[in-house]
């Protein structure tokens, strides 16, 4: 497989180890000091495209790739206004576009635990939600893109939350989301229900990078000779 790297920082390298140690090959490394490389001409030696570039530039590269009829895997967040009309422009071009707010296997899962716990936990209304996640000082976003997913996982669950809010609220509709940078910290996300009597607590911890870099790649694979709008669900649950 023949991979575009939108992206070129500590994810992109990642993703570089990862796909090399697969097999795959690189022809193509888009970074902020290349941008005007990135044509509809040099997508065409690639298979699929994987994006983890900025907020600012993830649109363009996005449109790009489907316009140039590049299969495209996207981690970026903080750009997700305009994801609605990037999910169309896929479907009318006939691409193939994948988004996903965390591509670590382990998140994923995660992910169903807590649409399942908040299914069990809709009912019991004592218990007060609170999110938190941590990451290093160098991330651009606040919160994290799989802390807002979570929530929204979360909310679409329970009849009392309708929306999330960034450190403080006094609205008991909103769910709380602590986000914290500290040091070098890969990606922590804590889901808390507390009540007078006790906390039910879910956790994950990433240790390192490679957690999402693997995930990304095993998406790119995925989504060879597809069409269409998908996410990682469809990735590790699909038949």
């Amino acid at each position: 497989m023949k991979i575009a790297l939108f992206g070129y920082g500590k994810m992109g390298k990642a993703i570089e180890e990862i796909a090399l140690n697969r097999g795959h090959e690189i022809v193509l490394k888009i970074s902020t000091q290349n941008q005007d490389q990135l044509t509809v001409e040099n997508l065409d030696k690639a298979d699929v495209a994987i994006d983890f570039s900025t907020p600012s530039t993830a649109m363009s590269n996005i449109l790009i790739a489907i316009k140039s009829n590049t299969p495209i895997i996207s981690g970026t967040t903080g750009w997700l206004d305009d994801y609605n009309q990037v999910s169309k422009y896929c479907i009318d071009k006939g691409s193939a576009f994948l988004y996903a707010s965390n591509f670590s296997l382990g998140v994923n899962i995660f992910f169903e635990l807590n649409k399942n716990l908040a299914q069990l936990m809709n009912t019991h209304q004592q218990y007060e939600i609170e999110i938190t996640e941590i990451h290093h000082t160098e991330k651009i976003d606040s919160p994290s893109g799989t802390a807002i997913s979570l929530a929204e996982q979360i909310i679409s669950e329970n009849d009392r939350k309708t929306c999330w809010a960034l450190d403080k609220s006094n609205n008991e509709q909103q769910i709380i989301i602590n986000a914290q940078r500290e040091g070098m910290v890969p990606g922590t996300h804590i889901i808390n229900y507390q009540s007078e009597i006790d906390t039910i607590s879910i956790k994950h911890e990433a240790h390192s990078r490679k957690g999402f870099a693997l995930g990304a790649v095993i998406a790119a694979e995925w989504i060879q000779n597809k069409k269409g709008v998908f996410n990682m669900r469809d990735v590790l649950f699909s038949s």
